[in-house]
């Protein structure tokens, strides 16, 4: 049960690390890239991106499903289910809010759309925040 928390910890620190960078530094910068090569690199951007985010990011969900199956015993089941809430509305976000505006701009920069997914994103970043910290907690939970 450790290992899978720690497996769980790991995946899930990578997640918050990432999600800030993108949040503070990769997507204001699409505003830079300008309009006539923009829909390749849109495009090449969200295939590149998903080697990088998607194992974690399966990982993750994972192991946190694991977690509230076979939770340790030193950590609530309430915490369990928090960590599967959190993770879910992450994945719910980025199905109907970043997803789409992702394929907006697949088609070529637009202003209205490279907003609404800086602005969405804070939602992401929010959540894989809280989950990061609740990961720590259930770990010093286990280690204490």
């Amino acid at each position: 049960m450790e290992v899978l928390l720690l497996i769980n910890l790991a995946a899930t620190l990578v997640m918050v690390g990432i999600i800030w960078f993108v949040q503070i530094v990769h997507y204001p910068l699409f505003g830079s890239v300008g309009t006539g090569g923009f829909s390749a690199y849109s495009g090449a951007h969200s295939r590149l991106t998903g080697f990088v985010v998607g194992p974690p990011m399966l990982i993750e969900a994972a192991t946190t499903v694991l977690l509230v199956i076979a939770q340790p015993e030193a950590i609530p089941a309430g915490a369990a289910w928090a960590g599967l809430l959190l993770l879910a509305g992450v994945w719910i976000s980025t199905a109907l809010l970043q997803a789409p505006r992702h394929r907006d701009l697949g088609f070529g920069f637009d202003a209205s759309a490279h907003r609404s997914l800086v602005l969405s994103n804070w939602i992401r970043t929010a959540l894989w925040s809280a989950r990061g910290l609740l990961v720590l907690w259930m770990a010093a939970c286990v280690v204490a």
